[in-house]
């Protein structure tokens, strides 16, 4: 995640304040010191940061905590304000007919942020169109192309045109019935002045009603220039931060939007055209310091299971395992879920109590484990017959030993899946025949009181 070491340490910090009713001046200058160093590290301007920091100390220093309220707690709520008021509001993008004019460097990622858009849009009821105008890049056109189809998208594009300007205007009249037009320009390896001109003449053509700038977000200080000149020449009304998937500071990105007066629009977290999320300000900096995000956890859970349903055949209720036998055709469906979700280390970041300090603990291969568990998991699952996968208490050595031959697995691998189903099937009895109140009270309970905290049930302990 963006400035994901800015959460580490601040975490680290933060827990030095523990049991401490009153705050010194040289814990919150220890505080401020660690913002500093990390906010830094990650390429955000001098400048920024020292604004920051500067109002950090003051109001740690000068506000008084609400009654109750630990040391830890209060400068944690400052800190946490004072980030959102950094980061900005999400730019405004209406859910309406509307043209969106992408620009940014060679290599940004422009391309894949134009069809994960598409498909953003389309999720939300909308119509939404790609046109690729990029004549300059040997193999933008099928790119742009294979991704609105796995996006499955309206797309535009002419590979044999030289004039990215006439491509732009025949996209717009060959795709008229969208709801949104996505266009998508040419980038460079650096701002060369054919670059600004193109793009000014596409601008031009188009009048797009919002210019998003795509940035990588390893961009680092050289983000300051860019989006200067892309602000002077188009105007800039929204950020998009690409790959932030990877190790990737991010803090160029701020400094961006910042130097554009401008706010960020989407993050790019992985390569299919479903990783990007609509920034909302408040639920990213809750992330960041470990304090989850309930609305994106709520939206890609959402999400899993319609994608899940599609993938299987038959009509399929989530509460039938709250009624009945919970079978492994029932766990199967959970894992499709849970691999819809995205990647792991994401979804824990978003449960509270889940992420920061908690994830921080673990290798950093522990969740390339989980994601290779499932898997396995799925091999011996497809080598079973009906009757197993609907009665998988019946199992006995010998189907084990056909299993795990049959599937390339190894005898303990089923035994854990049994184990495991077993495990899971218990958490679902304890639901069944719950009303609403008492099946909050459950989820509060295994959740650490809305916390979501370690050894909560709710992936029946496949973490």
């Amino acid at each position: 995640m963006v400035l994901d070491d800015l959460g580490s340490s601040l975490r680290g910090t933060l827990d030095t304040l523990r049991g401490k009713s009153r705050i010194s001046e040289e814990d919150v200058d220890e505080v401020v010191k660690e913002i500093q160093r990390s906010l830094l590290q990650a390429d955000v301007e001098v400048s920024l940061v020292m604004d920051l920091s500067d109002s950090i100390k003051e109001r740690s220093l000068e506000e008084e905590p609400p009654g109750g309220t630990t040391a830890r707690d209060h400068v944690l709520r400052i800190v946490y304000e004072e980030l959102v008021d950094l980061v900005g509001e999400s730019t405004d993008l209406p859910l309406e007919s509307q043209t969106i004019l992408l620009a940014g460097l060679q290599g940004s990622g422009k391309t894949t942020s134009a069809a994960k858009m598409a498909w953003w849009f389309s999720k939300k009821g909308l119509r939404p169109a790609v046109i690729q105008t990029d004549t300059f890049r040997p193999g933008a056109y099928d790119q742009a192309k294979q991704m609105c189809e796995r996006a499955e998208v309206e797309f535009y594009g002419d590979p044999d045109e030289d004039d990215p300007v006439k491509i732009a205007r025949d996209g717009l009249d060959a795709t008229e019935d969208a709801d949104v037009h996505i266009v998508d320009t040419a980038g460079r390896h650096a701002l060369e002045d054919d670059l600004i001109d193109e793009i000014e003449d596409i601008d031009r053509a188009v009048d797009p009603d919002r210019s998003l700038l795509v940035l990588d977000a390893a961009i680092g200080q050289g983000a300051k220039d860019q989006a200067r000149q892309f602000e002077d020449s188009i105007g800039i009304d929204g950020v998009i931060i690409s790959k932030l998937d990877g190790t990737a500071k991010g803090g160029g990105a701020l400094t961006a939007v910042n130097e554009t007066g401008s706010t960020i629009a989407f993050l790019g977290t992985g390569e299919t055209v479903q990783d990007i999320e609509r920034f909302e300000p408040s639920g990213f900096i809750s992330r960041l310091l470990g304090m989850g995000d309930l609305k994106q956890l709520s939206e890609r859970v959402e999400r899993a299971m319609e994608e899940s349903m599609v993938e299987d055949d038959e009509e399929w209720d989530p509460e039938d395992m709250l009624k009945g036998e919970f079978t492994l055709k029932d766990m199967r469906r959970q894992m499709q879920a849970m691999n819809n979700m995205g990647p792991l280390d994401q979804v824990m970041d978003m449960i509270p109590g889940m992420g920061g300090g908690i994830m921080d603990q673990l290798p950093d291969d522990a969740m390339d484990v989980t994601q290779d568990r499932l898997r396995h998991f799925e091999v011996v699952m497809d080598s079973m017959t009906e009757e197993e996968l609907e009665n998988p208490r019946g199992i006995g050595a010998s189907q084990v030993r056909r299993i795990a031959k049959g599937s390339g697995q190894d005898e303990e691998t089923v035994r854990e899946l049994l184990q495991q189903h077993k495990m899971m099937a218990q958490t679902m009895k304890q639901f069944q025949g719950m009303g609403d109140g008492d099946m909050q009270r459950m989820m509060k309970k295994m959740g650490g009181g809305g916390g979501g905290g370690p050894g909560g049930g709710g992936f029946g302990g496949l973490f």
